[in-house]
């Protein structure tokens, strides 16, 4: 989603928390889909924080030190080895325009918004990531495809290639009948 301000978001890095006390950006932020109002504060997720500062729209502060993208990254990546994956999954989808939340808890998934319906309606998608030459077990898979369906949503696949190019797959469910034959040999007589 583009921005259409100029002011750098400043935000201070509380707890491992990115929170951004600013009403006036509260409110833009919330509109375009970013962070969870929290008491008086708004607070960004650690994808949502890498995306600012990636795009240059977050001044992050832990004390009195100002937190670079390179830093931080480095930092989540060491927790959780998804980040970097997740990171260009959600800086893709918001590049095309889409607002992007936390998803449903089937792994590293996203709700995704149609574009300009953020706010109004529910998330058309849910968009989770693989990492190209991994292997994935085709049960969970199965299991995540009909649990998203049964929300009223779409699953949709990403893959995200070496190069960091990401391809969307739109999954759906599909059931196979028996396979019979349709005719059996004693019917045929051979003379």
């Amino acid at each position: 989603m583009s921005f259409d301000f100029e002011t750098k978001i400043n935000a201070k890095l509380i707890n491992e928390k990115t929170v951004v006390l600013d009403p006036k950006m509260q409110k833009i932020l919330t509109e375009r889909g970013f962070g969870e109002p929290e008491n008086d504060v708004l607070i960004l997720d650690s994808i949502e924080t890498l995306y600012l500062l990636y795009n240059n729209k977050l001044e992050l502060k832990k004390i009195n030190k100002n937190i670079i993208f390179d830093e931080l990254i480095q930092k989540y990546i060491q927790k959780n080895d998804d980040t970097l994956i997740r990171f260009l999954l959600y800086r893709d989808l918001r590049t095309k325009g889409y607002a992007v939340k936390d998803g449903f808890g089937f792994g590293s998934d996203f709700r995704v918004y149609e574009r300009g319906t953020y706010g109004l309606k529910d998330a058309k998608f849910v968009v989770f990531p693989f990492n190209e030459g991994t292997q994935q077990k085709i049960g969970k898979l199965y299991k995540n495809i009909v649990e998203i369906t049964k929300m009223g949503k779409e699953p949709i696949v990403a893959v995200v290639e070496r190069r960091g190019e990401i391809i969307y797959y739109k999954i759906n469910k599909m059931n196979f009948s028996e396979n019979k034959p349709d005719f059996q040999m004693k019917d045929f007589e051979f003379n």
